[in-house]
């Protein structure tokens, strides 16, 4: 047996004894694609494992997540800082080796994976940054931008419907430098494919402007070998090679559902270990392996020096450029404080108009920067204006057509922030940011800074009915842990609202309004603390009304009505809930004060949210049911959003506290 095999096998044996050992997994991929995993990492990806982050290496994507196995089996024999040890500890509490790659958690995982799909639509947004970065960069002979994505995929990942939208925006772009790896075994969880997946992959693939290539035998190196060869040579279309594979490969269970996520069991780990004459203790590599591996991942240092090399001329060359280039992969954000016209602001004006009046001018300082929309920038105004749209004939261009794709677009915008060097914007209707929901959280569980920009924010869409009237999204979206969700009142606020965003390593998401908003004379940087004092009485107030973007007006109306009744009414904004919650207690008090019992509360989206604030004599004027289709003006009385309400919800929250 060579060399090569024996390797293969040790990354079966590898990952079936952690699993089993923990007791938990999925070694039924890690055997069957062992042998395409072993043949990118020696043959063909370049890479440092002195330096993991180096700027050029290629980018391998695991979108199969639960075959992390594998992947820290391959990340362990070619001498990344993944040990004997971390393996023995698979699966367990504060371990470099989770049940699912964790970006961030272990050397060599360039992306969380494991919602199906996800990673599919991620590597696509890296092979989207690195051709907008080579078109910026790269000069005759000097390639300093110069990558493959290559990414590994089973049945799942093509089933979920990410899949389709991912890869049909990939053959659009002719992302050329692109490498899907199918691992095809036709099973999943419930047993094979037939009932579920009957199309035809490769007709698909075709149909969406893929190179298809086949390989009749994953086990099969030399076979592997030339087809990652003729996808790498064909760089005008992503190409997928369709690799047939039997799960669990070497097991008792093999081709069987059984062996797809669940420890294949002591006697038939046993029995796999005499299947393929393996003879060594426990989680140890056998010598020649050791040395195999350890002689391929030297050479591939060499890789990261001949770049070093290439970029010090390049330096000399082009001292700008590479300046330029090293400010953008350094991640360097604007200087807002040369920026003070971002706060000028004169008229009543929709957030959404003054959003993309703020964005075009922070990209004039961030030329890093890449916007895109699911088919709606003329309406959400995220579109970078002079910039050009990114298309195979124009890597060049800042801006992206995504289509009506808004799941993959989340996706692809994380691949393209997790890649280094850009920033990148997205937005869409607010309503449809359920169908983003997956991207967002994974945003989130990464704390990569990905901006959501997502506009006509609530029941003032009007005509276009509950369909596009969010109502539960800005709970939903408030209760992912580590995102902000900012919904500010006017444009100065919506200036903070993207400086935080600009300013912060962690996902933001902006909800702007699609009809006018008064310039409230008190908004603006404050809006950073998440809520603020905007317009005060003398003294303590009697009343404090809490409310956040368009609801804001009513507020401070409904505020001049009491003072003209007497009533002593504090107006805050909240535009952010999470970064109103990082501030100290003090401030928190300041602003809210637990003397102040009667509260209310306004917002037109679900209630759920603010009964933390109106506190036990507090009122919420919120919605408790969908919208319906009428004017703007007429759905905000007819919900009860009137600064008469406010009013009167105000008067009973002081009765209701003087009667305690």
């Amino acid at each position: 047996m060579s060399v090569a095999n024996k390797s293969v096998d040790t990354i079966r044996i590898l990952s079936a004894e952690a699993i089993q050992k923990a007791n938990s997994g999925h070694p039924g991929i890690c055997m069957g694609a062992a042998p395409i995993g072993y043949e990118l990492f020696a043959e063909f990806l370049n890479f440092s494992y002195k330096n993991p982050k180096w700027d050029n290496r290629d980018r391998f994507i695991l979108s199969a997540g639960h075959g992390s196995m594998l992947l820290y089996s391959l990340l362990h024999l070619f001498c990344y800082d993944v040990s004997k040890e971390d393996l023995m500890n698979f699966r367990q509490l504060g371990s470099k080796t989770p049940g699912h790659p964790e970006y961030g958690k272990t050397d060599g995982v360039e992306t969380s994976t494991g919602p199906l799909g996800q990673g599919l639509g991620n590597a696509v947004g890296f092979a989207v940054a690195e051709a907008h970065l080579a078109a910026m960069f790269n000069k005759p002979d000097y390639p300093v931008v110069d990558h493959f994505t290559y990414v590994l995929c089973g049945d799942g990942c093509l089933e979920e419907g990410m899949g389709y939208e991912a890869c049909s925006f990939a053959g659009t772009q002719k992302l050329g430098k692109l490498i899907l790896l199918y691992d095809k075994n036709d099973i999943t969880i419930e047993g094979k494919i037939s009932s579920t997946f009957s199309e035809d992959p490769a007709t698909r693939f075709a149909a969406q402007g893929w190179q298809v290539i086949r390989v009749s035998d994953a086990n099969n190196l030399s076979m592997l070998k030339a087809a990652i060869d003729r996808a790498k040579s064909d760089l005008t279309r992503p190409s997928v090679i369709i690799c047939r594979s039997v799960i669990g490969y070497g097991s008792p269970l093999a081709d069987t559902a059984d062996v797809h996520g669940a420890p294949m069991g002591a006697d038939n780990l046993a029995k796999t270990k005499r299947f393929f004459g393996w003879t060594e203790e426990p989680f140890c590599v056998p010598d020649d392996v050791k040395e195999h591996c350890a002689a391929i991942a030297e050479k591939k240092l060499e890789k990261e020096a001949e770049w070093n090399a290439l970029f010090a001329k390049y330096e000399r060359e082009y001292p700008d450029l590479a300046a330029k280039y090293k400010k953008f992969m350094s991640g360097t954000d604007p200087d807002f404080n040369d920026m003070p016209e971002l706060f000028n602001f004169d008229k009543p004006e929709a957030t959404r108009a003054s959003g993309g009046k703020i964005l075009n001018r922070i990209a004039e300082f961030m030329p890093n920067l890449m916007s895109g929309s699911a088919d709606l920038s003329p309406s959400t105004k995220t579109e970078l204006k002079g910039k050009g749209y990114f298309s195979p004939d124009n890597r060049l261009g800042c801006n992206i057509h995504f289509g009506i794709r808004e799941h993959a677009m989340a996706a692809i915008c994380n691949g393209i922030q997790l890649h280094g060097g850009l920033r990148i914007v997205c937005s869409t209707f607010f309503s449809f940011s359920d169908y983003m929901k997956g991207g967002i959280r994974m945003s989130a569980l990464m704390n990569i800074p990905v901006i959501y920009v997502m506009t006509h924010d609530s029941i003032g869409v009007g005509e276009d009915g509950p369909t596009h009237q969010p109502v539960e999204q800005l709970i939903a979206l408030r209760s992912i842990p580590d995102i902000k969700v900012f919904r500010p009142c006017d444009g100065k606020e919506t200036a903070a609202a993207y400086i935080s965003a600009f300013t912060q390593n962690s996902p933001t998401v902006i909800v702007l309004s699609r009809q006018n908003l008064p310039q409230n004379r008190g908004s603006g940087i404050k809006a950073l603390t998440g809520g603020y004092i905007l317009e005060d009485c003398g003294g303590m107030p009697d009343v404090l009304l809490i409310g956040t973007g368009s609801e804001i007006e009513l507020c401070t109306d409904a505020a001049q009505a009491l003072a003209e009744q007497g009533i002593k009414a504090r107006v805050v904004s909240m535009p952010c809930m999470e970064e109103f919650e990082k501030q100290t207690e003090e401030y928190k008090e300041f602003v809210l004060p637990k003397a102040v019992k009667a509260r209310v509360c306004v917002e037109a989206a679900s209630h759920f949210a603010w009964y933390k604030y109106s506190k036990d004599y507090g009122e919420v004027i919120a919605m408790k049911s969908f919208g319906t289709s009428a004017p703007a003006n007429v759905l905000f009385e007819h919900f009860g959003f009137t600064k008469d309400t406010v009013v009167e919800k105000a008067k009973l929250s002081i009765r209701n506290a003087q009667n305690d």
